[in-house]
């Protein structure tokens, strides 16, 4: 996270720059320029402008809520789409002015520009006209900046409950023989509270199902706040069985921490019903603790714990000591803690015996670009480990960008996803391990 924060302070001056472009050519988006020559717009936009960038920097380094930092990020990205958009137009007015004043020095002067010191003296006492702005070109730009903009706004809705199936093969070196070829499904993120569509919430259910995964993982986050939010999503998510079982830890916002409460009593009764939820639906819900799983005599462990993430200014829950008690014998061992953050924070330097982890909780930011070959999102300037399959030595981690949805009602090519892994005993050839 260091490495893009000061990524991000040395582009400042560049944001600066580009920001003020942005500003002449605003001023010239209009002959009659109305009140684009205000002082309060003048003053809007530069304020609005350095609280972007500010906001940028702070959220990098200061430990606030995911949705505080959602709304930041997202908000700077939105502005800069804008910005980068009408720079091209700028540019091409800035080019075309160029040539109309270097012709009319040719007229005046009725020779070519020289570096004699006489066409020099000629050049510089013959009065160059002012060349307005493109009125047409100036607001071209405008619409080109403002097309992106309502494209996002019109495909947010759309993405919602687009489920995404994404398959991938995870190599285990010690994996015993009896689980190669096992399949693991997870989901992650969902987000009850959200939901306002249980059709297309149990056609994504349906979807995961149909994948016949012979064990499920559901890496946290039931809820946004209250536990009566998942009431009416008990029976949708109950659906969701397999045969070794569906194991399940709690994220960030199971806690009831991002509400405020008459007193402990009340906090804690919210806390445990959510707990019951996880009975209710048929899930093994892991709370700094493990499980062994039996295939065929031979055994891998499963393991999890309660959040505990880097970046939050909540507390840390997670107990690893208490997860990987008696599991040295196990030759495989999957994690599952629902923010990424643990893994470079803690698993890494200090539990080595971790083969997997399986997280969620970014969501992806819910905007961005996500191909097989390429992934962008403004979140991975506040998460390293943000989407998709990471690997470090022989240890590993997959980052699921959630089922569910939350702050920002809308998904923009970051779509729900729905995890199968198909487990396998080897290297990954595709890796090769320093």
């Amino acid at each position: 996270m260091k490495g893009q924060a000061l990524h991000i302070i040395l582009i400042v001056p560049v944001l600066l720059l580009l920001d003020l472009y942005v500003f002449s050519g605003l001023l010239g988006a209009s002959k009659k320029k109305l009140f684009l020559q205000k002082k309060w717009f003048r003053n809007f936009y530069w304020i609005s402008s350095i609280f972007l960038i500010t906001g940028l920097i702070i959220v990098i380094f200061v430990k606030i809520g995911m949705m505080v930092r959602l709304a930041f990020v997202v908000l700077f990205f939105l502005v800069f789409i804008f910005k980068i958009c009408f720079v091209p137009f700028l540019l091409i007015d800035d080019v075309r002015r160029l040539i109309i004043a270097a012709k009319s020095r040719f007229k005046k002067t009725g020779r070519p520009v020289s570096n004699t010191p006489t066409d020099n003296k000629t050049i510089s006492n013959t009065p160059v006209p002012s060349i307005p702005r493109s009125e047409f070109l100036m607001k071209a730009g405008l619409l080109a900046g403002a097309i992106p903009l309502a494209a996002i706004k019109l495909n947010m809705k759309s993405g919602l409950y687009d489920y995404h199936v994404i398959r991938k093969k995870l190599y285990l070196p010690n994996l015993p023989k009896a689980f190669d070829g096992i399949k693991l499904g997870q989901i992650s993120d969902i987000h009850s509270g959200s939901f306002y569509d249980k059709k297309a919430v149990t056609g994504g259910v349906e979807m995961l199902m149909r994948e016949k995964a012979d064990f499920i993982f559901f890496t946290g986050d039931l809820v946004n706040i209250l536990s009566g939010e998942v009431k009416d999503y008990l029976d949708i998510f109950s659906k969701i069985k397999a045969p070794l079982g569906v194991y399940s830890c709690l994220g960030n916002h199971d806690y009831g921490d991002y509400s405020w409460w008459p007193d402990a009593a009340s906090k804690r009764k919210n806390f445990n019903e959510i707990v019951g939820a996880h009975k209710t639906m048929g899930y093994d819900l892991l709370m700094n603790e493990n499980r062994r799983l039996k295939v065929d005599g031979e055994e891998i462990g499963i393991l999890g714990i309660e959040n505990w993430g880097e970046l939050s200014r909540f507390p840390k829950y997670g107990r690893m000591d208490l997860a990987v008690k008696n599991t040295d014998d196990l030759p495989v061992k999957l994690l599952l803690s629902h923010d990424p953050s643990h893994w470079r924070a803690q698993v890494l330097p200090e539990y080595p015996q971790i083969d997997a982890m399986f997280s969620g909780h970014t969501h992806g930011m819910q905007m961005g670009v996500r191909t097989e070959n390429f992934q962008w999102s403004p979140v991975q300037y506040i998460y390293n480990e943000w989407a998709g399959h990471y690997q470090q030595g022989h240890q590993q981690l997959y980052v699921n960008v959630g089922y569910g949805f939350l702050g920002l009602a809308g998904r923009v090519g970051i779509l729900p996803e729905i995890t199968i892994f198909e487990l396998k005993a080897g290297t990954d050839p595709k890796y090769k391990i320093a």
